[in-house]
């Protein structure tokens, strides 16, 4: 398995990943994505602004992550433990059903983790929906703490926020 930055070229394959991650989430009752977010137009611009990274396995894209350090205005309500905000934030992490459960999302949260030692920062903040239990027991078994809660969208419940100190 392979991690490097996604291009533009990606996008239907990327696309393709996600499609099956969000089916695979709804048919176990996770609501948290659906057909209209990730979409392609946000993906495209995580690409473009050089943040979007693959992972992939014979040259089949099978999981993406998003890494910066834009965090919604909502985060400012959390009182992180990173107090220096020296920080970097993962968003759309999704893995292709049929890789679930065999280590490739945790790959990438490792593949994360090394980008703040190498930045030189602090932690890694993220946010999952609180009824996505699987998520959150992946977030806990890699030693990320619940810090917080936000709400993101209308109609919604509430996002949970963690970090992770990167020591």
């Amino acid at each position: 398995m392979t991690i490097r930055q996604a291009n533009v070229n990606d996008i239907e394959k990327i696309m393709k990943m996600y499609s099956s991650c969000v089916v695979g989430m709804i048919k176990i009752g996770i609501d948290q994505w659906d057909n209209t977010y990730p979409n392609k137009e946000i993906i495209l611009h995580d690409i473009q602004n050089k943040t979007f990274y693959v992972l992939t396995e014979k040259n089949k894209i099978i999981a993406g992550i998003n890494i910066d350090n834009k965090q919604d205005k909502t985060y400012l309500s959390i009182n992180w433990e990173d107090t220096q905000d020296l920080f970097l934030v993962v968003h759309r992490l999704a893995v292709d059903k049929r890789y679930w459960s065999k280590g490739t999302g945790k790959k990438l949260m490792l593949f994360a983790e090394k980008l703040v030692t190498k930045k030189k920062l602090k932690s890694i903040r993220l946010d999952t929906y609180n009824t996505n239990i699987k998520a959150i027991n992946f977030y806990k078994n890699l030693g990320y703490k619940i810090l917080g809660e936000i709400y993101l969208k209308p109609n919604k419940n509430e996002y949970y926020c963690f970090e992770k100190l990167i020591k």
